[in-house]
């Protein structure tokens, strides 16, 4: 089996994927195998706040340097794509961490996301593993922030409303629109309180369940007071959950 570079986290909003991805750098960064990219493509810029890095540059703010496709064009064939997008990297403790930003117009994230993605394609050789928390809902595909994922991880809760958006998201990235491909994908329950979803509903959403996160009290007091994940205690439950999906993704790098 090839060596999984890319984890996508999505799923409907409010279901936790930013507190996943963050979870996942974070173990990943302390166990020190392997440099980390983390990339911000949700529009809520969440991952920031969750990791305790201040942002400075972010890609929808450089985009603004640069004028038109074919100036952009000219830069990526010019060879300072990689240097452009480097200077848009932020740094945190054992990761890095690229912010795609807000959009320029409301609703139009098209200029944007082309810029990060054939950015991302420069750097992401520089690096062992790449966290991305994506946008809520199936956007993150059909805005092709990779054009391949090697394993995609959808976050759901235990509504029923989350765990058909799951399904709907499970379904673009199989329908491989836009040219996506995913090479795995695997449903994450999140906030389990000892329930599970029906038989019938996971086999509905058409994925397998690859790990269950608990519900977690110190997740839930982190929330409220605004301090980072990365402070979590590495013996709270919801930590050692996610480190248990990682040991089955990249065991190499846990």
């Amino acid at each position: 089996m090839d060596r999984t570079k890319s984890i996508a986290v999505t799923g409907k909003g409010g279901t936790g994927k930013t507190m996943f991805a963050t979870l996942m750098i974070k173990i990943l960064s302390e166990s020190a195998k392997g440099k980390i990219l983390a990339i911000d493509a949700d529009s809520a810029m969440s991952l920031p706040y969750t990791l305790g890095v201040n942002v400075e540059k972010t890609v929808s703010e450089m985009r603004k340097g640069i004028m038109g496709a074919g100036q952009m064009r000219k830069k990526m064939e010019s060879g300072s794509m990689r240097e452009f997008m480097r200077n848009a990297i932020s740094r945190g403790e054992g990761f890095d961490l690229l912010a795609m930003g807000r959009p320029e117009e409301p609703g139009c994230f098209c200029a944007v996301n082309e810029l990060l993605r054939y950015g991302i394609d420069t750097v992401i050789d520089d690096y062992d593993i790449t966290i991305i928390d994506g946008e809520a809902g199936p956007e993150q595909l059909n805005r092709r922030v990779l054009k391949n994922i090697d394993v995609l991880l959808v976050v759901a809760d235990m509504s029923a409303r989350s765990l058909e958006t799951a399904g709907g998201i499970i379904k673009v990235a199989q329908d491989g629109e836009n040219g996506i491909q995913v090479k795995r994908a695997g449903l994450i329950l999140n906030r389990v309180r000892g329930d599970r979803p029906s038989e019938e509903m996971l086999e509905k959403i058409g994925l397998e369940v690859w790990g269950s996160i608990p519900e977690d009290d110190t997740i839930n007091e982190y929330d409220r007071s605004g301090k980072p994940l990365l402070e979590i205690p590495a013996d709270s439950p919801c930590q050692l959950a996610v480190r248990k999906v990682l040991e089955q993704i990249v065991p190499d790098m846990v």
